[in-house]
């Protein structure tokens, strides 16, 4: 166990900051890797109904992962390995590792925002998307003591660049503030993003997110409907 006893009296606050590193472990772990988070039953009954309804359809490029889990409530039980979207025509590189829910979510996204975008923007179709996260058992912006991450359920995807099919890309950090083409696609992305997700975060959220799109399918709110678009 990590708990030493001491002598001295130890002020309240710095009591409480070591109850919250005790909710997800402790010892030699580094910088942003101690987490706050509970067991939410609503995450393993959203992930067995997009089993049972066949959500997700395996293919090549949609393979099942095995179990993801720990520490803490980190993981997932049933992900999959996803390396393209829209049958095969988008590769994802690397493959993200993600939750049923969250598959189906990125195919549409992929099929009904962003290729439509770069084809009214561009005059070309995408062929890439540069995956900068997905599954990752961290806090939330990698701060120590905070909430658990939406990557560390497996149910959030990071977007940083996307490859157009005659070689160009379009970065987020670099085209965000960019050319007037590039400003558009994004923005247009980005907005579409927020019908696919119930939290998308883009560099107008913070300077955490200024090279990259965050998508998630966390719920908010009491009734779990709320959704954040920043």
């Amino acid at each position: 166990m990590c708990v030493r006893r001491f002598r001295v009296l130890v002020p309240v606050s710095v009591l409480w900051l070591g109850c919250l590193a005790l909710l997800s472990g402790c010892g030699g772990a580094g910088p942003g890797t101690n987490f706050v988070a509970k067991n939410e039953p609503w995450r393993k009954a959203e992930e067995n109904s997009c089993l049972s309804a066949g959500a997700v359809h395996r293919t090549v490029f949609v393979q099942p992962h095995s179990a993801l889990g720990g520490p803490s409530v980190c993981g997932s039980e049933h992900p999959f390995e996803m390396s393209a979207a829209m049958g095969g025509r988008v590769l994802m590189k690397p493959a993200a590792l993600l939750r049923c829910p969250m598959i189906p979510s990125v195919d549409e996204w992929v099929a009904n925002v962003v290729e439509p975008a770069a084809r009214f923007h561009f005059g070309r179709s995408i062929a890439e998307l540069k995956v900068a996260a997905s599954y990752s058992c961290r806090p939330m912006n990698h701060v120590d003591g905070a909430r658990l991450s939406e990557h560390g359920y497996a149910n959030a995807l990071d977007i940083s660049a996307f490859t157009l099919t005659d070689g160009h890309v379009v970065t987020v950090k670099g085209g965000w503030y960019g050319d007037g083409r590039e400003r558009a696609f994004l923005r247009t992305v980005h907005d579409g993003t927020c019908k696919y997700f119930t939290t998308v975060l883009g560099p107008n959220y913070d300077a955490n997110h200024r090279d990259h799109f965050h998508m998630d399918l966390a719920r908010h709110g009491r009734d779990g409907l709320r959704r954040i678009c920043k």
